[in-house]
Parts: C-alpha cells; sequence; structure tokens
C-alpha cells in the first residue's frame, strides 16, 4: 500500500543544540534504513519549513504505524497521513 506522508518537526526551542544534534543522527540513520529496505519510498524536503513530504511502500496501515512511531523525531511530529490508489489514467507500471 501507499502512503503520503508529511511530517513536520518542532523540536522543543530549550532544546540543548547536542541532544538535538544526536536525535537528529539517530533519526537519518533509521529513515535511510528503511529506504534502503525499499519501504520509505521517496522523500522531500518542504522548502523553507522543518518539514518533509514522503510516500510509503508498506504492506498496511500497521507497518506505517510501526515505522513512524519508530521514528527517534516522532515525539516532535505533526504527521499527516494519506492513503493512495493507482490512478487509472497513470502509465506508469510502478505506481501502486
Amino acid at each position: 500500500m501507499l502512503f503520503q506522508v508529511e511530517m513536520t518537526v518542532n523540536l522543543p526551542v530549550d532544546m540543548p543544540e547536542r541532544a538535538a544534534a544526536d536525535i537528529k543522527a539517530k533519526e537519518k540513520a533509521y529513515a535511510q534504513e528503511i529506504q534502503n529496505a525499499g519501504e520509505w519510498r521517496h522523500i522531500w524536503r518542504v522548502a523553507g519549513t522543518y518539514s518533509n513530504l514522503s510516500i510509503f511502500d508498506v504492506k498496511d496501515i500497521d507497518r506505517l504505524h510501526e515505522i513512524l512511531s519508530g521514528l527517534p523525531l516522532f515525539p516532535y511530529m505533526a504527521i499527516a497521513v494519506k492513503p493512495l490508489v493507482r490512478h487509472p489514467s497513470s502509465v506508469r507500471a510502478d505506481d501502486s
């Protein structure tokens, strides 16, 4: 199943710089692991914000929840999820 996920990060303003750097490094490693596994197909930065727009290809919504809740930055995120289905006019074979 494909899902569009928008994640906006809101770190506390009083979070120590070192703690922020550590959690961001853990987030990057985890995100790249999921991308390399093929479940996090695309990720784009939303210009001018601390947010991203991502496409996930997972077996079900439970797996998506497992991935998202495993993100080190999850406690500091606002997340919006939209399920996607193949458009009948699409000429791409790999978009389902």
